[in-house]
């Protein structure tokens, strides 16, 4: 019997994540493995995004990510517990409620705000590294409006309509963005003077954004100088009290409000595990990403410091969670298989820096970008993260809070992606459109002739016609090569198929004549009506394939009769009504790069396009079965939603 190997992940974080998708792929069908990741929360925070939650833009649950949502279906065992201490010698996990038992243990803690000793700020401001700061953000700023409405004291409501950022970092910089956009709002929600509102960036450097290139830096100071953003360079914070801060230089700007994003360390539970650290709290790793102390301990993320050629320093950014933690996993691999470990080496691709929803800076492998394409780049590469943790459910519930629920046009793309309007006033168009797709299907099915002398439903359903598009042999499609293959096939079937093209008064000879490869696609294209456009050669040639002769030309006649008639039941009864038009809008195109497709027609694909946005949902069976089917697919895809303490 094999003995299980279990390897131990603490903390959800970019790294800790990264790390247990590869060694779950790794190892997926290897039972003597055994994965679990361990962390306090039962989701996944997107760090980067954290300012908007702060800055009102979008709410909490927009950037957590259930855990068991990332890893249903997976080997990975998920564990909401606090670890309190770690046994590195007996190589086990020790929280409130169990010990776990580890091989290997990969340590992706990450870190915590560094206030350097500076009095106040730890108990007077506010940092943003977590879901929980950034909420407490959100509800003090509200409240400094709210308070702020009612004091008539003009210097107590200055201080509270102050907020200092302090610190320049991509953090600062990006919440102070957010703060641009949100305190128009808030100025209106609260009725206050949005000329009384103050903000401020507070940095100790020479200048912002030190990690970008200085014409990046230069380009966003500029932009939050237009907004109204005061930005005070070489300007340290010596002190914080309750309602000011005070300046090196001895200034002292009366404020309510401080965020402190000057810097981070490794988190200070790392001190008490008895392994290598830097002066900033970071765990010490060798190459191969492994504690210096135990060889079957690996640190990641933003906990760990490694040497690298010159460089003295692991930035602290999520490329290089990503990449520690494909050097971690690749090496417990390798030490699991007795291969050989590889070292590590970064390869960072380059910075981006959000300010507010519609403006960034970005330097992307030296292409050096700002506004409308760094901010597009900005989600291309957060869409490319969530689809590597998660899928089209996580990319779908990204561009759900970023786009097509955005609230007050705070998107780069403004609210055009996120218009709200009240469907019920589809339902007569829905109707519509599905009526005029059933009776053309109707019309195919029981045949021209029948359809003209019908003069009520009885006589409508006494049966097929000759001239029915689902009889054999009866090609309708105007396409030239279809007849050829029917003349040389079988020239009575062409016969019949023309005779019933013409009219009373045309002889036979005239019909049989018709049956030659041009004589035939003529009669077939009087019964439809003058095209928009001929048939493009391209599309011929793909025709050409997938319709070779007249027995399959028939069966595409019955499916198009199908699918009419299907289309017009599904969006007259309002269900599946998004597919049915989407089916309705692909069939029209489908008729007009075929030839066969007169003006009338563009109703059937307009009507759909503006049936896509959710018609059926009032006054129609999506109300009662997209729900139902959205909850079925969310269970069976990511899983079904379950308290933490069930396992």
């Amino acid at each position: 019997m094999n003995k299980t190997t279990n390897i131990v992940i603490l903390g959800a974080g970019y790294a800790g994540v990264h790390s247990a998708k590869i060694l779950s792929k790794k190892f997926k069908k290897n039972d003597s493995v055994k994965i679990t990741l361990i962390d306090k929360l039962p989701y996944h925070t997107l760090m980067t995004e954290l300012h908007e939650v702060a800055g009102g833009r979008v709410e909490p649950e927009s950037v957590q990510v259930d855990l068991r949502k990332i890893f249903h279906r997976s080997k990975v065992n998920i564990v909401t517990e606090e670890v309190q201490k770690i046994d590195v010698d007996s190589q086990k996990l020790i929280t409130d409620f169990a010990e776990y038992q580890y091989d290997y243990l990969i340590l992706g803690t990450g870190s915590e705000p560094a206030f350097f000793g500076v009095p106040g700020v730890k108990e007077h401001g506010f940092t943003l590294w977590s879901m929980k700061d950034a909420i407490k953000i959100r509800k003090h700023i509200e409240n400094m409006f709210r308070k702020a409405s009612m004091e008539r004291n003009a210097k107590k409501r200055q201080a509270m309509l102050t907020f200092v950022v302090a610190g320049a970092g991509f953090t600062g910089i990006e919440l102070i963005g957010e703060l641009v956009e949100w305190k128009k709002k808030l100025a209106k929600e609260y009725n206050v003077y949005e000329s009384e509102v103050r903000l401020l960036v507070v940095e100790a450097m020479g200048r912002i954004l030190n990690i970008l290139d200085e014409k990046g830096a230069r380009k966003t100071e500029k932009y939050l100088n237009k907004k109204g953003v005061e930005i005070l360079t070489n300007a340290p914070i010596v002190s914080v009290s309750e309602d000011s801060i005070t300046l090196k230089d001895g200034t002292k700007i009366s404020t309510n409000t401080l965020v402190w994003t000057c810097g981070v360390q490794g988190n200070s539970f790392n001190s008490n595990l008895g392994l290598s650290l830097n002066n900033r709290g970071r765990l010490i790793a060798n190459e191969y990403m492994q504690a210096l102390d135990k060889e079957n301990i690996y640190v990641v993320g933003d906990c760990a410091f490694v040497e690298e050629g010159e460089s003295k320093n692991l930035p602290q950014i999520v490329e290089a969670a990503l990449q520690t933690s494909e050097t971690a996993a690749h090496n417990i691999i390798a030490d699991i298989e007795n291969k050989e470990k590889k070292p590590f080496k970064s390869n960072y691709h380059g910075f981006m820096v959000s300010v507010g929803s519609h403006y960034a800076v970005a330097n992307l492998s030296g292409i050096k970008l700002s506004g409308f394409f760094a901010m597009l780049m900005k989600h291309l590469v957060n869409l490319h993260y969530l689809w590597g943790a998660g899928g089209f459910y996580l990319m779908f519930k990204y561009l759900s809070h970023e786009f097509f629920n955005m609230k007050d046009r705070r998107s780069f793309v403004g609210g055009h992606l996120s218009a709200k309007s009240n469907v019920l006033w589809l339902i007569c168009l829905r109707v519509y459109i599905g009526i005029l797709w059933l009776l053309e299907g109707l019309e195919k099915l029981v045949g021209e002739e029948n359809w003209e002398k019908a003069n009520g439903l009885k006589k409508l359903t006494s049966g097929i016609g000759k001239d029915s598009w689902i009889k054999k042999g009866n090609v309708k499609m105007p396409f030239d090569w279809l007849y050829k293959s029917a003349e040389s096939g079988s020239v009575s079937d062409a016969v019949s198929s023309a005779s019933q093209t013409v009219t009373e008064t045309t002889s036979v000879a005239d019909a049989v004549a018709s049956a030659s490869q041009s004589g035939a696609a003529e009669a077939a294209s009087s019964s439809w009506p003058d095209p928009i456009m001929s048939m493009p050669n391209f599309y011929k040639k793909i025709m050409e394939i997938f319709m070779p002769n007249a027995d399959i030309a028939v069966w595409f006649q019955r499916f198009v009769v199908v699918a009419e008639i299907g289309m017009g039941l599904l969006l007259i009864a309002g269900l599946f009504t998004w597919l049915a038009s989407a089916a309705s809008a692909f069939m029209v195109v489908n008729f007009i790069l075929s030839g066969m497709a007169g003006w009338d027609i563009l109703w059937y694909f307009f009507g759909a396009i503006a049936l896509m946005a959710g018609a059926g949902k009032a006054l129609g069976l999506d109300y009662f079965v997209m729900p139902w089917l959205k909850d079925l697919f969310s269970n069976f895809w990511v899983g079904k939603r379950k308290p933490i303490y069930d396992k």
